[in-house]
């Protein structure tokens, strides 16, 4: 099954291609659309595993599934910009050097850098089923969803484990850095050590919020229009 899951549709209009966090499917990203209306066209990434691809067995590796979300994105229209929300973030940093044409511009939200992301992936790879269970409190889920999405976050954490960190390769497009002024998984410190990996140009912000800013707030991707409208105007 497809990788991409469009929300509207993609012709000549400026494409939005937004990657979840671990444990999440692209469908937290469904509203998007809806607020940008037909200015933007959004797409999600969709990890195996979860929503409309719940059967379908997870990729062999991270690289593996870079590979598989690359081949998918290279027929989609210019211009285009990667958003990425936590583990998200270290899959849009490595499409962004890997696509052959290269996006406008790189988002990563609440991610760790990818020299810690070797260790950590987003803060996923060396949690356990404990840190999964206090991710998942307070969202409302009866148990079986809780057992449902407890296998997502492992499988994600297995596939964060296989990341090899590419020692300080940069994007090629601007990056943009965003966090939550209190989340308590990646720091302003965190979100700082992103410049080195800037190829272009560098944009550090934060917004209200905890790890979840993103999802939280409209105006991020009210934000994430407006860069792709400033690169139309170019």
């Amino acid at each position: 099954m497809s990788w991409l899951r469009p929300f509207g549709p993609t012709g000549s209009r400026p494409v939005l291609v937004c990657l979840p966090q671990a444990g999440a499917g692209c469908g937290v990203f469904r509203s998007w659309q809806d607020l940008l209306g037909d200015e933007v066209s959004v797409v999600g990434v969709q990890l195996p595993g979860r929503e409309n691809r719940f059967t379908d067995p997870p990729p062999e590796s991270f690289a593996h599934a870079v590979a598989e979300i690359v081949a998918a994105l290279v027929d989609l229209p210019r211009p285009t910009v990667l958003f990425g929300h936590s583990l998200g973030g270290l899959l849009g940093y490595e499409i962004a050097r890997a696509l052959p044409d290269p996006p406008e511009a790189l988002v990563v939200a609440a991610s760790q850098p990818p020299h810690h992301s070797g260790e950590m992936a987003g803060g996923i790879a060396r949690d356990t089923d404990e840190g999964f269970t206090r991710t998942l409190a307070g969202k409302g889920l009866d148990e079986e969803m809780r057992e449902l999405a407890l296998g997502v976050l492992r499988q994600d954490a297995e596939l964060a484990r296989t990341y090899e960190d590419p020692a300080g390769a940069p994007v090629p497009c601007d990056l943009h850095v965003w966090g939550g002024a209190t989340d308590e998984l990646v720091s302003g410190a965190d979100l700082a050590e992103w410049r080195s990996y800037a190829g272009r140009a560098f944009h550090l912000r934060q917004f209200p919020g905890g790890h979840d800013f993103c999802l939280e707030d409209a105006a991020v991707p009210v934000t994430v229009r407006a860069l792709l409208q400033a690169r139309q105007e170019v």
